[in-house]
């Protein structure tokens, strides 16, 4: 559409988590350094929660991605269901095979375990959207942390959620899981020098090479109209790409992020609540 005349490879504003555009401000960098300690030395639990579209699915990807080959990984992208499912759905992540319905996940994950702790290996689940967990499916993953020897912790658990995640751990029957986590990050959303640095980072990443593409006031409406929310500034520049493409002009104004929000309701409500 306006890859050509911008001088694009590829869309640089995707709603999809992609790890190439791994944006580390200060924030996000501090959570990934957290999340390597933390994994490095054999923390059981781990949290990192933010709001809807601060990046919390592309910092785990890029996490993922990352893991050296000490470590074994796990990854629950759908949490919303049973818990005998979802200790089924680790233990064929784990071992790379499925479970025979007469084999019993827990007793698999656990042999599992053993065998990478005697490979010399790390093991670690990431749960993504861990919100959505029910009471007994974080009972369960709570109950993998169990899973010991004399001198070290089996599987090590991060877990990714909005901050409803947060409420859900502050009941009574939580205690024993919040009690066992060791390191919590919160990712923010980015100020106004982060996100102007944010869209340069993913213009140029998708093969942007000219000078400044979004004017300074274009700058300070995507700011202020997206909150700082990453996936909202994605959506609001990629609309006002559209709009200035339309226009036929080179750089994006004012008029064209105007657009924008006007055509986006939950950026028009950040916008008339400033």
């Amino acid at each position: 559409m306006y890859l050509e005349f911008f001088g694009l490879r590829e869309y640089p504003f995707g709603l999809t988590p992609d790890t190439g555009f791994f944006f580390a401000d200060e924030n996000r960098r501090a959570a990934l350094s957290l999340l390597h300690f933390a994994l490095d030395n054999g923390e059981g639990f781990v949290k990192i929660t933010g709001e809807v579209g601060t990046g919390k699915t592309t910092l785990c990807r890029t996490l993922l991605n990352r893991m050296d080959a000490r470590f074994r990984t796990a990854y629950v992208l759908n949490p919303q269901q049973s818990p005998t499912s979802l200790l089924r759905a680790i233990a064929a992540d784990l071992s790379g095979l499925e479970l025979e319905a007469t084999q019993e996940p827990l007793e698999a994950i656990h042999r599992s375990l053993l065998q990478a702790a005697s490979d010399g290996h790390r093991v670690a689940l990431l749960v993504d959207e861990a919100q959505t967990l029910s009471d007994t499916a974080l009972e369960s993953i709570r109950l993998l942390s169990n899973l010991e020897t004399e001198k070290c912790k089996l599987i090590q658990i991060i877990l990714f959620g909005q901050p409803e995640l947060d409420v859900r751990l502050q009941q009574p029957q939580m205690r024993q899981l919040r009690q066992r986590i060791g390191f919590h990050h919160q990712l923010l959303p980015l100020n106004r020098d982060e996100s102007g640095a944010y869209l340069e980072h993913r213009l140029r990443h998708a093969g942007y090479t000219g000078g400044p593409l979004f004017q300074p006031n274009a700058l300070r409406l995507l700011q202020r109209g997206s909150g700082g929310t990453p996936r909202l500034l994605n959506l609001l520049a990629h609309k006002a790409l559209l709009a200035t493409y339309g226009s036929g002009r080179r750089r994006v104004g004012r008029r064209a992020v105007l657009r924008a929000l006007a055509d986006t309701p939950q950026a028009r409500r950040l916008w008339w609540s400033l």
